[in-house]
């Protein structure tokens, strides 16, 4: 039940992020609907790349597709209902695609037996893989790489999943909570890790 939620919670929040990044550019419906389902699905088809889990694993998750694209549609059919709050509401949906898909990384990765290294690589991964690639299709800087605290937040879901084990739903919807509020801090705070330019010049 558990997993099934962390998918939806995900692929809902992540095919929203697409959606709206596509519009921002001016794509057209095609656009708006690849960037929905790359932003949603791409992270997990390189983690079953880094795992050993075969990439047509995704296409079992015919119901998730389904939900990407008419999330994409809905919103490209209806902007005036989403683009105005997505200032306001697209951190929180974009907070908890990266929790649900970072914990869902993580628990895959731990499930197999895989060591620590394997489990963090498979939540960052997943929680940012999608994104990243959605960035570099719009044309724009991938946001994990240069600005905020962003992948470091599905680091700490996988060492704590690591550490303890977690399988309870409870437990990880309550880590998915935290999760969330770290993420929406970091934003709102702009807690940023350190970077320099070439120059030695430090931001």
């Amino acid at each position: 039940m558990s997993w099934d939620l962390l998918n939806i919670i995900g692929t809902v929040a992540f095919a929203m992020s697409g959606a709206i990044v596509a519009m921002e550019e001016k794509y057209d419906l095609f656009g708006v609907w690849l960037l929905a389902l790359i932003t949603a699905f791409g992270g997990g088809a390189i983690r079953n790349l880094l795992i050993g889990v075969p990439v047509s694993a995704l296409w079992s998750q015919g119901g998730l597709f389904l939900i990407a694209i008419l999330v994409a549609l809905l919103i490209f059919v209806l902007p005036q209902l989403f683009l105005p709050h997505w200032t306001r509401w697209g951190v929180l949906a974009d907070a908890l695609g990266l929790s649900a898909f970072a914990i869902q990384g993580a628990l895959m990765a731990s499930a197999k037996g895989l060591p620590l290294s394997a489990t963090i690589s498979a939540a960052v991964l997943t929680g940012v893989g999608g994104g990243v690639i959605r960035d570099l299709l719009a044309g724009r800087k991938p946001l994990v790489l240069h600005k905020e605290i962003y992948a470091m937040w599905a680091v700490m879901a996988a060492l704590v999943i690591d550490r303890y084990e977690l399988t309870n739903p409870l437990h990880l919807f309550t880590l998915l909570g935290l999760i969330t509020i770290l993420r929406m801090l970091s934003y709102y705070y702009e807690w940023n890790l350190p970077a320099r330019r070439l120059g030695g010049e430090k931001e």
